[in-house]
């Protein structure tokens, strides 16, 4: 039983990293919220906790769509609920950057450099975990459908998510609102896309860049190290086999 548990471990220790470190953020997260509540008695910044709930809400979703995207039945029977789902919830994630935003209102209740950390670190996480989201499900249309749709789903998905944010932040609008009276969401949303302020099209334009910049720079690098640690195993396996080969004395 041991031994299965290590090999597990063992095989998956880096997708084991990334949730054991996205946890530990958040509790930071929490931590430097409740230790500025206890120093200034002011309840600012707690909402940071709820965003950083409503962002793990499309990572869970994007977790269990993979997990059981591995069987051929569930692809055309859950996995389209649980995407609708996802796209809804999606946006919350990168929406915790806009609370950068915050920092402007003035506050002598603590030192502004406790509040940059704590807004920097919680938007920072919201979208890492916005990132690993889209990247799992990104996995799943490149094995059923493959790359070129993959990369199609990710673009599509930064501009719907920096639509997203943009309802959330100027016109008030959240996740809940689709689901809770989507007729009357529905409309307001159209009533902005047919008639687009120039605010939404740069914000929207704008974010959807660095969203996929923050994206493709994290993707770039884990294939990177993927592909540096291929090379090693090449380079080990090449000295083994010299080392092997050569006359003994």
């Amino acid at each position: 039983m041991f031994a299965k548990i290590k090999k597990f471990v063992f095989t998956n220790r880096h997708s084991l990293a990334v949730f054991v470190l996205l946890n530990t953020a958040c509790l930071v997260c929490i931590v430097l919220v409740a230790a500025r509540v206890a120093y200034s008695s002011s309840s600012r910044h707690i909402g940071l906790i709820w965003n950083l709930f409503l962002a793990w809400i499309p990572f869970i979703l994007a977790y269990f769509a993979h997990a059981i995207s591995w069987k051929k039945i569930w692809l055309y029977v859950a996995i389209p609920l649980i995407a609708f789902l996802w796209l809804i919830f999606f946006p919350n994630a990168p929406y915790m950057l806009t609370d950068l935003q915050d920092l402007a209102r003035t506050s002598h209740s603590a030192p502004l450099w406790y509040d940059v950390i704590i807004v920097g670190w919680c938007s920072w996480t919201g979208t890492m975990l916005g990132v690993v989201s889209l990247y799992l499900m990104q996995d799943i249309i490149f094995r059923t459908f493959g790359k070129l749709s993959g990369w199609l789903f990710v673009f599509v998905i930064s501009g719907l998510s920096s639509f997203g944010i943009y309802v959330g932040r100027f016109v008030r609008l959240n996740s809940w609102d689709i689901l809770q009276n989507p007729g009357e969401t529905a409309v307001e949303i159209l009533g902005l896309v047919i008639d687009p302020s120039r605010r939404m099209a740069a914000f929207t334009i704008l974010y959807t860049f660095f969203f996929l910049f923050i994206f493709l720079l994290l993707y770039s690098f884990s294939h990177m190290l993927t592909e540096q640690t291929a090379k090693t195993q090449d380079v080990l396996e090449r000295m083994a086999v010299t080392q092997s080969s050569s006359p003994q004395p």
